[in-house]
């Protein structure tokens, strides 16, 4: 077993002079490598910087003055409608000193459009689109004028200040309306009957508009009418803030409902009705198809999906014949 060992570390561990000088030479050329970045430093030399013409820029921009009244903006002559976006003047282009100051589009002259520092043909153009009935509604909407910069609107839109028509508002919310049979003002105080209004009636309703009257007519006509008032308010997406509102002008003349026939009628049919669904239409054809006709509607009680208060809910639509 020694001798084994001997052989074992003689083969691995003892090395000849020629393997010596050469693991030494491989150790000595990894050092070198390992060293040759620290000596970079040493034989490189920095860029010199001058900072002069930057602590030039700074020094000009604290002594350049703040004037917020006026703006100086650069507008080249163009023989056609075409405008370019320039910020600084080169040649042939005209300095223009503009104003700026809060005015409404739709009433400002055009002298005063000029202190504003427009070009005449844009001028034009405005005065012309305001002659044909036109009219700003917000601010953002001058920056469409034809010929007029992003830079000039940019300058001007946060100066725009268009005035409302609250006095025209205010006449037509005093009008009298005539008190004769069938005005606006005494159809909106006579109760709706939900089961005969359209979508015109409806919408005469506070908090109403086209779409939720569509979807309450639309609601009415897959129930096939309501018997109860409340059942408006189970409209998709009609608040109930709007429904408790609206709830005191509604009325129901004529209860009389479409019913289903749940000994004849297929599980298409039930099921298209909102109280009745896949599963509930489902459950009463099966029930039907083992036990039978049923004999009352109240019989549908002895299916196990049927609570006391879906039924409450459902059985004013169904019939047995």
């Amino acid at each position: 077993m020694i001798i084994v060992w001997k052989h074992f570390v003689k083969d691995y561990f003892i090395f000849s002079r020629k393997e010596r000088t050469g693991v030494i030479f491989i150790v000595g050329i990894v050092m070198v490598l390992i060293f040759i970045p620290f000596l970079f430093p040493y034989f490189s030399k920095k860029p010199a910087r001058n900072y002069k013409e930057f602590e030039n820029e700074i020094a000009r921009l604290e002594v350049e003055p703040n004037d917020t009244t006026k703006h100086r903006t650069y507008t080249k002559n163009f023989d056609n409608e075409f405008y370019d976006d320039y910020s600084l003047p080169k040649e042939g282009h005209e300095y223009i000193s503009a104003e700026v100051f809060y005015f409404d589009p739709n009433t400002t002259s055009a002298e005063d459009w000029k202190r504003l520092g427009l070009k005449p043909k844009t001028i034009a153009t405005i005065q012309k689109y305001l002659s044909k009935g036109g009219r700003f509604n917000k601010p953002g909407e001058i920056g469409k004028i034809w010929g007029l910069t992003h830079s000039d609107a940019r300058r001007l839109i946060p100066y725009v200040r268009i005035k409302t028509k609250s006095t025209e508002a205010i006449s037509f919310q005093k009008r009298e309306y005539p008190k004769t049979p069938g005005s606006y003002k005494d159809f909106v105080k006579q109760p709706i009957d939900v089961n005969m209004a359209d979508t015109n009636a409806l919408i005469s309703l506070p908090g109403i508009g086209s779409k939720l009257s569509q979807r309450i007519v639309a609601f009415r006509d897959k129930l096939g009418g309501f018997y109860s008032v409340n059942q408006v308010g189970e409209t998709y997406l009609l608040p109930d803030s709007t429904f408790q509102k609206i709830k005191l002008m509604l009325v129901i003349n004529d209860a009389t409902v479409k019913q289903i026939n749940i000994n004849s009628a297929s599980v298409e049919e039930m099921k298209s009705h909102p109280y009745l669904r896949y599963n509930l239409a489902n459950a009463i054809f099966h029930y039907r198809q083992q036990h039978g006709n049923f004999n009352s509607v109240e019989e549908i009680k002895k299916i196990m999906i049927v609570t006391d208060d879906s039924f409450q809910k459902i059985v004013p639509y169904l019939s047995i014949r």
